[in-house]
């Protein structure tokens, strides 16, 4: 795992931590809603995390390896 993908997963539990705070604080009229920004944070956040993680990496099937040869 190199530094730039430790730092997307650092940054990626940021995100997530602050979509977190924004879905459990309530609004000043005492709503018991969360708030959507939130959730599109937490959404990011997880996006950033499979990225840094490597998952979204190409990985040729065995069938296109063989054309290949």
């Amino acid at each position: 795992m190199t530094t730039a993908d430790i730092l997307e997963l650092a940054a990626a539990a940021l995100i997530i931590g602050a979509g977190l705070y924004l879905m459990r604080r309530r609004a000043a009229d005492g709503s018991r809603r969360g708030s959507q920004g939130g959730v599109i944070l937490l959404l990011i956040g997880a996006l950033v995390a499979i990225h840094g993680l490597g998952l979204m990496n190409y990985r040729p099937s065995p069938a296109e390896l063989e054309m290949r040869r």
